[in-house]
């Protein structure tokens, strides 16, 4: 069984940065690892993708130049780099590990 739990979501003004992490417990090591995000009234869209040795990487078209998805392996812990972040970006954030375990969620809002 596979436990993930986000952090760091946060309030920031639009221009603004914040890194987000989802630390797992059980085996994420062959994982892809991924983060969605929801806006409210929306569907959850796909942000970014990362495979288990970290080669093979997918942004979405919106996110792509911004956000920088990564993992640490050996901490079980994936990352969120989000800069330049715009009101659009608010969301909540999902971290999923083979599109089959989900966190539950952390808040991002972003204010213009």
């Amino acid at each position: 069984q596979v436990k993930l739990v986000e952090s760091g979501g946060r309030s920031v003004q639009a221009g603004g940065s914040l890194r987000l992490s989802c630390g797992a417990s059980g085996w994420i090591r062959s994982s892809t690892m991924g983060w969605f995000r929801q806006a409210p009234g929306k569907a959850r869209e796909f942000v970014a993708t990362v495979n288990w040795s970290g080669d093979s990487i997918n942004y979405a078209d919106s996110v792509k130049g911004r956000f920088t998805i990564s993992r640490d392996n050996a901490k079980n812990t994936v990352y969120l780099q989000m800069n330049s972040l715009k009101p659009e970006d608010t969301a909540v954030y999902y971290c999923a590990a083979d599109s089959t375990y989900w966190g539950q969620g952390t808040q991002v809002t972003v204010s213009p």
